[in-house]
């Protein structure tokens, strides 16, 4: 009989603890779950082209995105994000120095402030290109051979913050200039400059700078001038604005750059027309760009088309675009190109 009440003690105390341990698990896992937050969204579909008499089509995964975003404190905050079709995309933490807004410190790897669009998430953006070919160029988004595939991001310091009610935005980077996962190419760095002012409810005025130097990880048809390995001077400055109401939202920017001795500018207009609320939309963008002024390398490009939200922040979108010049057999060329794109976009907060 002492053995069993011995044993019976002993069950209890096990017991005890297992529900103790519960307990604190699951006190856990409701903190973490109340701290962390889990995104992610892909985007993936077909493109079809016809350039200079030539036939090309294909599947392709454009993006496939996830982040988690960590509350650390009510000042202190964390972000990863990782794109699964390339690289690793963000890390950076947050500090915010003040009571309200007003001030917030970043350190890590993040979108660089220059434009009214390369700070936007392309799930929230109208064409599938997503971006216009100045941002694209200027940004670091893709397009300039200089820099390389970056994604508009890149390695860095930032100040930023809101005041006036949220009507005055203001941002100041300092950053490698050398894109995403890399060491600075040269000693110097990149300063760039942002400001938004919100007037009234659904206008948001942006004007954005930049000074630099680049650093040339290799040849570039847009720049012939610029060799491997070369520092260059690398400016640029934009303004734009985006307007928000219920019959139509319209966005635009005009954007320059300067690479060394090569002048670039263009400007684009992007609108979008709900025909029926939060399920329908019709798109259509212009957008012009000259990658180099003294060459003559413009190009202007026109796109068209619908989306359908089936699901809150699910779409699917079909755009026919319209581009005037191209890039064939390493040469600039002006003549048509034509596309038809489909993509479905799936999102997850």
């Amino acid at each position: 009989m002492k053995h069993l009440h011995t044993l019976a003690l002993i069950l209890c105390c096990i017991l005890a603890q297992s529900v103790s341990a519960q307990k604190t698990a699951s006190q856990l896992f409701d903190n973490l779950s109340k701290r962390i937050q889990l995104h992610g969204y892909a985007q993936a579909g077909f493109t079809s082209t016809y350039s200079n008499g030539i036939n090309n089509n294909t599947f392709d995964v454009k993006r496939a995105l996830v982040w988690a975003n960590a509350q650390i404190t009510d000042r202190w905050s964390f972000l990863f994000m990782h794109d699964f079709s390339s690289v690793v995309q963000e890390f950076y933490t947050d500090f915010r120095i003040t009571n309200n807004k007003a001030l917030i410190i970043r350190f890590g790897q993040f979108k660089n402030g220059f434009s009214y669009e390369n700070p936007l998430s392309p799930t929230n953006q109208e064409t599938i290109d997503v971006y216009s070919e100045g941002v694209t160029y200027l940004s670091g988004c893709g397009s300039d051979p200089l820099l390389g595939v970056q994604y508009g991001r890149d390695l860095g310091l930032s100040l930023f913050g809101e005041t006036n009610n949220r009507k005055l935005r203001y941002e100041l980077d300092i950053m490698n200039g050398q894109g995403i996962n890399k060491k600075d190419g040269n000693a110097e760095k990149d300063f760039i400059g942002r400001l938004e002012w919100r007037p009234t409810k659904g206008i948001n005025l942006v004007a954005t700078g930049q000074i630099g130097r680049g650093h040339a990880i290799a040849t570039s048809i847009y720049n012939p001038g610029i060799a491997i390995g070369q520092n260059y001077k690398r400016n640029r400055w934009s303004v734009g604005f985006d307007y928000k109401s219920k019959p139509f939202n319209l966005h635009g920017e005009y954007l320059e750059g300067k690479d060394g001795n090569a002048t670039s500018r263009g400007a684009y207009l992007t609108g979008c027309i709900p025909i029926k609320q939060n399920l329908f939309d019709i798109v259509a963008s212009y957008d012009f760009f000259n990658f180099n002024t003294d060459l003559g390398m413009d190009q202007h490009k026109v796109v068209a088309g619908v989306q359908y939200w089936f699901y809150k922040k699910c779409r699917l979108q079909m755009q026919y675009v319209y581009k005037s010049a191209f890039i064939q057999n390493k040469t600039f060329t002006h003549g048509a190109n034509h596309a038809l794109m489909c993509q479905v976009q799936v999102r997850f907060n």
